[in-house]
């Protein structure tokens, strides 16, 4: 456990969450009736120290790129060199991620920890290595690599609060990372390969088929043989994870130490936010779950943080794209509070 985190994580503003409740109870309106965005309004209100809260005006993505190992195995339906385009795509601002980041106002930023392929200068500044190890049969990195991964994440979450986000959002892109997080997951909360994958039907809610999912199910059963109970940090992510997932669990960790929310998406960042836990318990306060998927890992992931997704939309598609499109809804929830006033109908 990074020492220097240990403790650090301060708690969101109590008095200001008290504050917005009061004010909830001074509109005219039923109590409950605006359901979740009363609640989303209450956190905003903690995490920004303020009462009424101000909409969210320098939201942030990072998207942390990574290959891993394990796609070797079969795991995964992305093509080879898929990681290293989806940069370049990310970078030319043609992904998706580039497309909801210009909707909400968001902007967004690149980072490969682990790609395997050269990268333009501007995103490979903390790269630890080509590709992490394939899981089910070596280490994913060594004890370094695991520090100076989480390490960058600290860095880079500080980048960005010293930049002025006043929220971020961790997006990830790599080949063979579900499996990774999938592993991780599976060991720190003590779940069977069989029910972290979910049924072995041909599915195209999660993108693979039958004999796909044979393969991923055998290496995740051979990777946590190979973790045997070493859960804590660094040696899980060493073992099983990857640079990516440990970046992540840096950037949210240190993002929380900084009093700045983070919006979590897909199975990779909300992974990389249960091993933070680890080692930041606290930091969970300044999280918020954007949505569910249809990976079982992201559930299960989901329920030990205690954590409740806003939407369920069926997307898998990372990058950070899944908590765009919950943006609006916590935008909703601060101008709500903020702009209705004390005996308005609604």
């Amino acid at each position: 456990m990074p020492q220097t985190l240990d403790g650090a994580v301060p708690d969101p503003d109590p008095d200001m969450a008290e504050a917005a409740r009061e004010r909830l109870r001074s509109l005219g309106k039923p109590a409950g009736s605006l359901g979740r965005l009363e609640g989303l309004s209450v956190w905003a209100a903690a995490v920004q120290g303020r009462c009424p809260p101000r909409p969210f005006q320098r939201a942030r993505v990072v998207v942390f790129a990574g290959d891993h190992g394990i796609a070797e195995a079969g795991v995964s339906t992305s093509p080879a060199g898929f990681t290293a385009s989806a940069v370049a795509d990310c970078l030319a601002g043609a992904a998706a991620v580039n497309v909801l980041a210009r909707a909400t106002g968001a902007t967004v930023r690149v980072v490969d920890m682990a790609v395997d392929a050269d990268t333009p200068a501007e995103v490979s500044a903390y790269k630890v290595r080509r590709g992490s190890g394939r899981i089910d049969r070596e280490d994913a990195l060594t004890v370094e690599e695991v520090h100076d991964a989480f390490d960058a994440g600290t860095r880079i979450a500080d980048e960005e609060v010293d930049g002025g986000a006043d929220l971020l959002i961790a997006g990830d892109v790599g080949a063979g990372s579900s499996t990774a997080a999938s592993t991780v997951v599976a060991a720190l909360t003590g779940t069977e390969p069989v029910h972290i994958i979910g049924s072995a039907a041909p599915s195209t809610d999660t993108g693979i088929d039958d004999d796909t999912w044979m393969r991923k199910l055998s290496a995740i059963r051979d990777a946590l043989r190979r973790v045997r109970g070493r859960v804590g940090f660094p040696a899980l992510l060493q073992i099983a994870g990857g640079a990516d997932i440990a970046a992540i669990s840096g950037f949210v960790a240190q993002a929380a130490i900084r009093r700045t929310p983070v919006l979590l998406d897909g199975l990779v960042p909300v992974t990389a936010a249960l091993v933070a836990r680890e080692v930041t318990p606290a930091a969970v306060q300044w999280w918020l779950a954007a949505q569910s998927s249809a990976e079982p890992a992201h559930a299960i992931a989901l329920e030990r943080l205690g954590l409740d997704p806003l939407l369920d939309l069926g997307m898998r598609h990372g990058e950070g794209a899944g908590a765009l499109v919950a943006l609006p809804l916590l935008d909703a929830a601060v101008r709500l509070l903020a702009e209705l006033p004390a005996g308005a109908q609604t």
